[in-house]
């Protein structure tokens, strides 16, 4: 991992998450695409999660790990049966490892489009401190 990423670990391993978890709902659970941004304050996760909107995401911090949690809804043609499907149905999850440069007040969230904006902003770098030395 590059020093620039050095604030956040971005878990992929989805057979670890589901190994640790259950689920109390009967919906398959699909880690979405993430991209991650970063600048000088802040990080910026910009995850797919087609069809959830603002009332359907659920984002956790507990232990430094970030739980992004998406519930989709999706509406259904009346009268129709599905002949034919490309795109499977579920919940999304996600988890994000964080380190103590992200400052845990300066977190915020959006969805656009079923996509989600999450900003972490980073901590104010303590500078070094100098001790004096005093004789004896």
């Amino acid at each position: 991992m590059s020093d620039e990423m050095k604030s956040i670990e971005v878990k992929t391993d989805q057979n670890e998450m589901e190994e640790k978890t259950e689920r109390i709902r009967d919906r398959r659970v699909y880690m979405p695409r993430t991209d991650i941004y970063e600048s000088a304050d802040e990080l910026v996760l910009v995850m797919d999660m087609p069809g959830v909107s603002e009332s359907d995401v659920d984002i956790v911090l507990e232990k430094n790990v970030l739980t992004i949690k998406g519930f989709p809804v999706f509406d259904r043609p009346e009268k129709l049966n599905l002949a034919y499907a490309e795109y499977g149905e579920g919940d999304y999850q996600r988890s994000f490892a964080l380190s103590d440069e992200v400052d845990r007040g300066k977190i915020e969230a959006r969805v656009k489009n079923g996509v989600l904006y999450l900003h972490l902003g980073k901590a104010e770098q303590k500078k070094p401190q100098k001790i004096a030395v005093k004789a004896g």
